[in-house]
């Protein structure tokens, strides 16, 4: 097994890996490597048991291969994990990670199956038939031996190593109950024709040898399979997230070479490279623009979905959408040095992390299970000190571990943390760590910035001022008409509240988009209906820099009428006609509802 390879550097201190643990069945493992890990001189580590992976800074004089080393001695293994580059789907990873829980599943389903008649046998007197015992038996003997082999392995490993985990009860304890029904069915009384276990509620003295406990063993290992199968399941959710951020860059980019555009996959990008971003287009990494002008949504980046228009010299961000006109973008940062990577390693290392909470966890576990065989051992030592049949004692001892299966304990913290912060990313908030988290408790002011306002990241249309002489529906579909052709969120959120109020919108042929000024076309009115003038006008939406440049100024009530709707907050656009003008705008407005939107508004004058 190769080394792992440093990822982080600290100031001429020390160095900084994260391993991937492998062998950990509880939080009493991850307890165990941790104090493992932590015995060797310059070493501090963490070990997350949720996402198996264990944070370790360790000083000059300690070798990687020293940290595999004493991982491997305390029973399990550890590695450097192979991490998807930012800009992987993880489709192959996938695949590996489902066959383990897929597996589990099955051995689930199977446990059930089997489990189920034993344990209504032992609890249900009516269906105690004669040699009922014998096909418990039958049943519960795979549970208990088959699907129960990953914590009888574990049990053992820890044995050989002289340590006990969570698995260490289950196994004694299971094992425990299938022991002493065979006993019971072979050299007691359980085995003979007629047994039954009858339902009361009294209690007496006896030597247990007419009682089985197959049901205990097979019920407990049944469900304590299904706990790791829902573990596993919530530990891969909770990992999408993670790779659904990474999968928000492009795959694929343009890159111009030798005057011509060439497909490359987003891996073969590099610094300094040149590459096309059309609009709807993803921008494949973080660069600055050296071509054309547009507006690129950055809500992922910046929450604000109000697009930013940007120009040569302008820098952007990878994943972030190019709204506009075409740019030509210079690649200043590629790989795990994008942006993107850094938020994704920052959702990472909060899932690593450990709160005050989940320490105090991990502690009680750590002592929890030596604790328990203690008194286990205790248990047969009382019974039988006190005159009772060595049978009966050990049904005790029996008892006690059987009960003492709280894996629970070590898992409840870490992985309500590790959905916590993948919850987060999905929705666009990145937690920097666990103890964050665990101090929003005492949060009682939030202040938000911008328009102080939450919003849903989408802009609607809120009204229209038309000038004297001027039908504002009209204004409207002219203006929604020709925006409809047009990728950009502020025209399409003019488009759809257009289609919403005056209905279908007309054809537009001739469309142009003038770059950083808005867009230019012809709308066939003609065809617009009974609504509809017969009139073709050559129709302009967007900056009053495009009106002016038609000859057509704002007049001065217009010009205020904007300058009122930017006042509020509100993105403003102009809107004219054959020689007539008018202005539109769009933007956020404040709102007090659980829920608030984003809003437009459109003037016009002739």
């Amino acid at each position: 097994m190769s080394a792992p390879h440093d990822m982080t550097t600290a100031a001429g201190t020390g160095h900084e890996v994260e391993l991937a643990i492998g062998g950990m069945t509880c939080a009493s493992c991850a307890n165990r490597v941790e104090r493992k890990l932590n015995k060797l001189d310059g070493v501090t580590a963490t070990v997350n048991y949720a996402t198996e992976k264990a944070k370790v800074t360790y000083a000059d004089s300690v070798q990687p291969a020293e940290l595999i080393e004493a991982v491997e001695q305390a029973g399990y293994t550890a590695k450097a994990p192979a991490t998807a580059p930012p800009d992987s789907t993880g489709t192959d990873d996938d695949d590996g990670e489902d066959a383990p829980v897929r597996a589990l599943r099955n051995r689930v389903i199977i446990s059930a199956l089997l489990s189920v008649p034993v344990i209504a046998m032992a609890m249900i007197p009516a269906l105690q038939f004669t040699y009922w015992q014998w096909l418990s038996l039958t049943l519960a003997a795979p549970v208990i031996v088959w699907a129960g082999l990953p914590f009888h392995k574990a049990a053992w490993t820890n044995l050989k190593h002289a340590t006990a985990t969570m698995d260490t009860l289950i196994s004694m304890g299971t094992s425990a109950a299938l022991a002493w029904s065979l006993y019971a069915l072979f050299f007691g009384t359980a085995g003979h024709p007629g047994m039954v276990h009858p339902f009361e509620f009294t209690i007496a003295r006896g030597d247990g040898t007419a009682n089985i406990y197959l049901e205990v063993g097979a019920g407990v290992i049944t469900f304590i399979l299904l706990g790791r199968y829902f573990e596993a399941r919530s530990k891969r959710r909770a990992g999408a997230a993670l790779r659904a951020l990474l999968e928000l860059g492009a795959k694929e980019v343009s890159v111009l070479r030798g005057g011509r555009e060439e497909r490359i996959g987003i891996d073969q990008l590099a610094v300094g490279d040149r590459f096309v971003v059309r609009p709807g287009e993803k921008i494949a990494t973080d660069g600055r623009i050296v071509e054309g002008s547009s507006a690129v949504d950055a809500s992922m980046v910046t929450g604000e979905s109000v697009p930013v228009e940007v120009g040569p010299g302008d820098t952007v961000v990878g994943a972030t959408v190019n709204a506009g006109g075409r740019l030509v973008v210079e690649a200043t940062r590629v790989g795990s040095d994008t942006q993107l990577a850094q938020m994704a390693t920052m959702v990472e290392e909060a899932q690593n992390g450990k709160a005050a909470a989940q320490r105090l966890a991990d502690r009680i576990s750590g002592v929890f299970v030596p604790l328990v065989i203690v008194l286990a051992f205790a248990s047969f030592g009382f019974w039988a000190g006190t005159g009772a049949e060595l049978a009966m004692a050990f049904t005790a001892a029996v008892a006690v571990l059987i009960i003492a299966c709280p894996c629970a304990l070590g898992l409840a913290t870490p992985m309500a943390l590790m959905i916590g912060t993948g919850r987060g990313a999905q929705l666009g908030i990145l937690i920097k760590g666990p103890e964050v988290l665990e101090t929003t408790r005492r949060v009682d002011t939030v202040v938000l910035d911008k328009t102080g306002t939450v919003t849903i990241g989408q802009m609607t249309l809120v009204d229209v001022v038309a000038a004297d002489g001027e039908d504002p529906d009209r204004v409207l579909r002219l203006a929604g008409a020709l925006e409809n052709a047009s990728e950009h969120p502020i025209a399409q959120a003019i488009a759809k509240g257009a289609a919403e109020r005056v209905g279908d919108l007309p054809a537009v042929e001739d469309f142009t988009n003038v770059e950083g000024l808005g867009v230019q076309g012809i709308v066939s009115e003609n065809a617009a209906g009974e609504n509809g003038t017969g009139e073709n006008p050559a129709v302009l939406v967007g900056r009053p820099q495009l009106l002016a440049d038609w000859s057509q100024p704002l007049p001065a009530e217009l010009e205020a009428a904007m300058t009122a709707v930017s006042a509020q907050g509100q993105t403003a656009v102009a809107v004219g006609w054959d020689g007539k003008h008018a202005a539109c705008s769009s933007s956020p407005t404040p709102s007090s509802r659980p829920r608030p939107t984003r809003s437009a508004n459109c003037a016009s004058s002739a």
